[in-house]
């Protein structure tokens, strides 16, 4: 696949100065970051489309070669150890202060040290009715808030951060290599480009105290077992400034006593006696909005299944509700009494009299084993 030309990339002419070129891609990294754009593999490209050509664009030695013999220049480079321009650390420091803001702390470095706090999860079980009609829960979750002794800052109260001695303030420092010069976090702040003398005890110099605070959750109606709503900014607060992640409710449906889901559909089993599957008849049945009745055919055999339109679930995501499917079960009779007995035994006489007429499953059945035998 041909190369894309790292001045499209970056969307500048081929006479672009450095600012310009800086600029174009402080404008392209802070559109296409990942941390902006989480879950697009297409920004995720474009972002690191931008990173390569401003390596290359920005190092002098690199863009005459680029210029004179296209990307078959850079790799003829390739070998040779060079890294990226001059310019490039700090453009994107300044990137990356950009896009997430800037962390307290003095110089450019210190931005570097600003990170999104992480995503949380939060288990939260609901009954099958709150699933089907929705619900409004209230859930406690841990979280961190400004210290009221420090305001925040880090220092006991009455004194304030100091510029790092290492880093000047910058929150980066240069260690050399052999002939490579490499920019690095400063062991001493942390990146922050401060350091706390006197810390404040209530936060332990933290600038922020845990607590726990309460969320109102919007369930809507429809949920399923392990869908998943999404609470902005509810997560883990960020470090130095940085935005905080997102809270994530994943719904568990506890287990019903009557019904069992199958998407939208609800299923039921309904016990019948002896002389209703036999002689038909009307029975009640539950459903989630009340009760119903459904009329029983003569002759209605065990397990058959009776379907009710629209008594279902209407899903989050589906135009239509659901069907209630009922399962009628035969019970058989306990504890009989003599005089049932005995109806039963004169009943049972009865029907063999004519066997194949009255149990034509038993009939098929015993005409498939004799096959079997025969064969």
């Amino acid at each position: 696949m041909a190369k894309k030309d790292l001045y499209d990339t970056l969307g500048v002419n081929r006479d672009a100065g450095d600012d310009e070129i800086k600029k174009a891609y402080r404008k392209l990294a802070m559109k296409y970051h990942p941390d902006r754009n989480p879950d697009s593999k297409d920004a995720e490209e474009k972002f690191k489309e931008g990173k390569e050509a401003y390596e290359v664009l920005s190092d002098a030695q690199k863009r005459a070669a680029y210029d004179q013999y296209g990307h078959a220049g850079l790799d003829q480079q390739s070998g040779m150890g060079g890294g990226g321009g001059a310019g490039f650390g700090d453009a994107f420091s300044d990137i990356f202060g950009d896009i997430f803001g800037a962390a307290g702390g003095g110089g450019r470095g210190g931005r570097s040290n600003v990170y999104r706090g992480a995503d949380l999860r939060y288990n939260l079980e609901i009954s099958l009715e709150e699933a089907a009609r929705g619900v409004e829960r209230q859930i406690k979750i841990p979280s961190h808030e400004e210290c009221g002794s420090c305001h925040g800052s880090g220092a006991k109260a009455g004194t304030q951060a100091k510029t790092c001695h290492t880093c000047g303030g910058h929150g980066q420092v240069r260690v050399s290599q052999g002939f490579f010069s490499l920019q690095q976090t400063c062991p001493t702040c942390h990146g922050s480009g401060k350091y706390i003398p006197d810390p404040c005890r209530p936060c332990s110099g933290t600038g922020r105290v845990s607590t726990h605070k309460t969320l109102a959750v919007k369930i809507p109606s429809g949920v399923d077992e392990g869908d998943r709503i999404r609470l902005s900014g509810e997560g883990e607060a960020g470090v130095n400034g940085g935005p905080s992640g997102d809270l994530y409710v994943v719904i568990h449906v506890k287990a019903h006593s009557v019904f069992q889901r199958d998407g939208n559909d609800l299923h039921c089993e309904m016990p019948i006696s002896f002389t209703i599957a036999a002689l038909g008849g009307e029975i009640e049945i539950p459903t989630l909005d009340g009760k119903a009745r459904i009329t029983i055919p003569p002759e209605t055999q065990s397990g058959q299944q009776f379907r009710l339109r629209s008594k279902g679930i209407k899903g989050v995501r589906s135009a239509i509700t659901g069907d209630l499917m009922c399962h009628v079960i035969l019970e058989t009779p306990v504890k009989l009494t003599a005089r049932q007995k005995e109806l039963l035994k004169e009943f049972e006489e009865i029907s063999q009299g004519d066997s194949d007429k009255h149990n034509p499953r038993a009939k098929s059945f015993m005409d498939k084993v004799k096959d079997f035998f025969a064969s």
